[in-house]
């Protein structure tokens, strides 16, 4: 995205707001912007820019960037766990940083202002320019709409600038039942839709129509994912101890129950998601399996992200690019060519990856051998076998005489996991190139300026798969399996390994334990073919930052409870690998830098160090934590005497408290 320099647009979108009562943070006063702006199509193209910043997803800064977006899940470690996974860490605030309308807010400043001038016939330009911009900024909104949802649940639905009036306001920060929520986000995208040009931007660094309806189907696949998995809780409307029910009197589901609104929503997926995956279906960028080691050997899957433009890339349906020439970096080669700065990949991630006949590790004509990293990826899934580095392997061998990129790894080491620096040591031992290039000109310190994906086609084949699922209980419905033998072509399998039914035929749930996807509210699931759909969205959407979204859905983390489990990373004892150190210190201590073998043959990042460690038990969970406290201060703020909690039009989110500094209840 090109950088805009409006000081008009800066003071517009500022989030100065001075009055005591922040409540929604109301929208900034209209004698902030000039009466004579949004009257050209370059003013209205320079407002929808500015929301490219600041709310959709990039990898600036000076690590992984996005790729580490699942870390805290199954799939993916950081160095410390999230609070999220302690039983007692994670306590109620006065303040909450995600707890922030300032986006939504600017959102509805711009539309406000922009509708009234189109409504004048008051903005100069190309009509069908105009109309696709303000089509970005209401697919903006439904974007930062949804990034609440999942934090929070039940929301206040705002629509248009509020003024400065504390009973307005106080009005306003009344809670919605999260399915209305999800309607309004739905809605946003539709209207967003009609206002787009369809193709209008060719390179796919504008929102488009097609990505608006992939983003569609995932906000409906969430919900009624939501619905489904938590019916009868106090997560979602009318459940038992609801906190919202008070404040939400007699509410009804618009479709008359949770059953059938559940419906709509997957419905609603199905429907959005098919329309991208027909046109798209047969554009699927093909993984040829190649790691390329020198000049003349490519992989077009893996450029899909090692790249620094993603022109041309069917598939690619919304990217993000940076630029050294603008001084737009990231650091993403730097941390691709190392061990995956501040991320390191799972042993239950990497196992749940099929052997290359399409059967799981534990039933195909291949022997699983994780005693090097250079076995774990033999005949496996073609995309761990891309994606999963080993060492020996090149990293870099294009523009190697660059003396600029001076933070380059030109092959690949044996995983440094003794290390706790945060650069340059391996925290699982495992390693991915998602978003190498191959090229020493990029790993300057801060350097890089890889592209960013933010949305691409394949995502709306599975989700159909999915949805299409809910619906009906049946493989054959619609175009579920025809859509997931083009996932598994696309991903490099051949022959009978490309149909999935070869993979749930043999899938043996007892065995499929390390995965948390293969259960819901606790349980182990004895559904194959849900836990496979399931399996393939992870196996291909390797660190794409959907992880944590699918789990919460599917209600996948409270098998922790009653099992806390380690994060897990390489087969460090008893196999060769033990040998590839000679410093090891396995005692616990402050001096251990690895983890001790009678807790795990495998190396267990978080539990090096036991002393005063609050995960030594492992990783556990409270049902609290599907979804995050409100701040407290809100209360008090919208509370008629300031003081009385219970007297506030909101209501805190289930088994957390509204006492300061508290632990979640349950």
């Amino acid at each position: 995205m090109k950088l805009y320099k409006s000081s008009f647009i800066a003071l517009a979108l500022a989030a100065g707001v001075t009055s005591c009562t922040d409540y929604l943070e109301q929208e900034p006063p209209s004698s902030l912007t000039p009466e004579n702006f949004y009257t050209s199509e370059d003013q209205v193209q320079a407002v929808a820019n500015r929301f490219y910043q600041d709310i959709m997803p990039g990898h600036g800064g000076w690590d992984y960037g996005t790729y580490t977006n699942d870390n805290n899940t199954d799939v993916q470690a950081a160095r410390t766990p999230s609070v999220k996974f302690s039983a007692n860490l994670w306590h109620t605030a006065q303040s909450e940083g995600d707890w922030s309308w300032g986006n939504i807010r600017n959102v509805n400043y711009q539309l406000a202002e922009l509708k009234a001038k189109l409504a004048q016939n008051a903005i100069s330009g190309n009509e069908t320019n105009i109309r696709q911009y303000v089509g970005e900024i209401y697919f903006f909104r439904a974007y930062a709409y949804f990034d609440m949802l999942k934090k929070y649940g039940d929301l206040p639905i705002l629509t248009e600038a509020l003024p400065d009036n504390e009973a307005v306001l106080v009005a306003a920060s009344h809670r919605q039942p999260c399915n209305e929520v999800a309607r309004f986000i739905v809605n946003n995208l539709d209207t967003a839709i009609t206002y787009m040009k369809p193709d209008f931007e060719k390179r796919h660094t504008r929102i488009s129509a097609d990505a608006a309806k992939l983003f569609k189907s995932r906000v409906a696949l969430y919900m009624g994912s939501w619905l489904t998995n938590f019916a009868g809780t106090p997560f979602v409307p009318n459940g038992a101890g609801w906190p919202g029910a008070a404040k939400n009197p007699g509410y009804q589901f618009p479709t008359g129950s949770i059953e059938n609104e559940a419906k709509y929503f997957f419905e609603t997926a199905a429907a959005a998601a098919e329309e991208v995956a027909e046109k798209y279906k047969n554009s699927l960028t093909i993984n040829n399996g190649v790691v390329p080691q020198a000049e003349g050997e490519s992989n077009p899957y893996l450029e899909l992200w090692g790249t620094t433009n993603c022109t041309g890339k069917s598939e690619i349906l919304l990217w993000r690019e940076y630029s050294k020439s603008l001084g737009l970096n990231n650091d993403i080669e730097v941390a691709v060519e190392k061990g995956n700065i501040g991320t390191g990949v799972t042993r239950s991630l990497v196992e749940r990856y099929v052997m290359a006949d399409g059967k799981p590790i534990y039933a195909s004509a291949y022997t699983y051998d994780d005693s090097e990293i250079a076995k774990v990826v033999e005949n496996r899934d073609p995309r761990l076998q891309v994606m999963l580095k080993v060492p020996g392997q090149v990293n870099c061998f294009k523009n190697v005489t660059d003396d600029a990129g001076t933070h380059w790894t030109q092959t690949e080491p044996t995983p440094n996991i003794t290390n706790a620096n945060a650069e340059d040591g391996y925290i699982t031992g495992y390693a991915i190139r998602k978003g190498m290039t191959f090229d020493r000109s990029l790993t300057a310190n801060g350097g890089s300026y890889n592209a960013c994906v933010i949305f691409r086609a394949t995502e709306a084949l599975l989700n159909y798969i999915e949805a299409e699922y809910m619906l009906t209980k049946n493989i054959n419905s619609g175009k579920i399996l025809e859509y997931w033998k083009k996932v598994r072509e696309a991903a490099g399998f051949t022959g009978a390994a490309i149909d999935p039914q070869v993979t749930i035929a043999a899938t043996d749930m007892t065995k499929e334990t390390l995965d948390w996807g293969a259960y819901t509210a606790g349980e182990l699931l004895t559904d194959a073919t849900l836990y496979n759909i399931r399996r393939e969205r992870s196996c291909e959407f390797l660190a794409e930052g959907l992880r944590d979204m699918d789990l919460k859905r599917w209600r996948a983390y409270e098998q922790l409870i009653k099992k806390p489990v380690y994060a897990e990373g390489i087969h460090l004892w008893n196999t060769p690998m033990e040998k590839w150190y000679n410093d090891l210190v396995a005692d616990g201590s402050s001096s251990s830098n690895v983890s001790q073998k009678s807790i795990s043959e495998y190396h267990c990042p978080h539990v090096v160090n036991m002393t005063n460690n609050n995960y030594a038990n492992g990783l556990t969970w409270r049902m609290a934590y599907y979804l995050q406290p409100l701040p407290l201060r809100q209360f008090l703020l919208t509370a008629p005497d300031h003081a009385s909690i219970d007297q506030s039009p909101m209501y805190q989110n289930p088994y957390w408290p509204t006492e300061t500094d508290a632990p979640a209840q349950q």
